[in-house]
């Protein structure tokens, strides 16, 4: 299906906006003295005075995000523009297609992830917000995450996701109903924001309980900044670009960094 231009100005303009506030910073290293200046000697460096001590005290991490500060970084149908609005409740094709069973402990590990929208665990205890928005031209729906978790636990699911591609590569699946889905997983290209991120693309192909052909595609995305996280998944049956889920993560990104610097909001 053709986008609409406005949709394609949408999200070239957010990714624009996040790009544009992200800075630049350089390093200088190894500069050589100008000419005719002097050296100064290691014995002068030395008889200067003694050297300053390292101060023992290491900068204090920033608190855990708040329930406001996390519903204020969230993405809005206000950044997406129409056709996207607040979802109407989860598609069709979660129940239909992700509530599956594989052989393979770690691909049955991944469907459960994606069917329940959480890839961290129950164990991952810390503050979460969410939001469910649809795109009722695209047939395509978005669920985003902001959570404050605990480090061990990010990185241990960023970690377990950069396996899937070899892993679980491609395997078959059966639903709920006994109908047989083939499953490809793909690593996906993410912005370079944050401090850490991995992106996948999984797939399903197979056909309903009648014969109906069906085709999922889920783009599946995190990306730790700083001592926060963002989740999100963006998949349906028709078109779901790649484009706007890099949109999503560049302005997800900014968004988490701009709460972050505000002044702390409370519940």
């Amino acid at each position: 299906m053709t986008r609409s231009p406005s949709r394609v100005l949408v999200v070239a303009a957010m990714s624009a906006g996040a790009l544009v506030s992200v800075s630049a910073c350089g390093l200088i290293v190894g500069v050589d003295p100008e000419p005719g200046a002097k050296k100064q000697s290691p014995t002068a460096s030395h008889s200067a005075g003694p050297r300053a001590k390292p101060s023992a005290t290491a900068p204090a991490a920033p608190p855990p995000l708040t329930e406001a500060q996390a519903q204020a970084a969230l993405v809005t149908q206000a950044d997406l523009g129409a056709p996207w609005a607040p979802t109407e409740g989860a598609a069709t094709w979660r129940d239909g297609v992700l509530k599956s069973h594989a052989d393979v402990p770690e691909c049955r590990k991944l469907l459960e992830a994606l069917y329940t929208d959480d890839l961290f665990g129950a164990d991952a205890t810390g503050t979460r917000a969410v939001v469910g928005l649809d795109d009722a031209m695209d047939q395509t729906q978005l669920r985003y995450q902001v959570l404050s978790l605990k480090s061990a636990a990010v990185a241990r699911t960023l970690a377990w996701m950069r396996t899937l591609p070899k892993t679980c590569a491609k395997f078959t699946a059966v639903t709920g109903r006994g109908a047989l889905q083939n499953v490809r997983v793909d690593e996906a290209v993410l912005p370079v924001v944050g401090d850490d991120r991995q992106g996948l693309r999984v797939t399903f192909t197979g056909a309903t309980a009648t014969g109906e052909q069906t085709l999922l595609t889920l783009d599946v995305a995190v990306v730790r900044v700083g001592d926060d996280t963002i989740a999100l998944s963006h998949g349906g049956t028709g078109d779901v670009s790649a484009d706007t889920t890099k949109a999503f993560v560049q302005v997800g990104a900014q968004r988490l960094a701009d709460v972050r610097k505000q002044p702390r909001l409370r519940v």
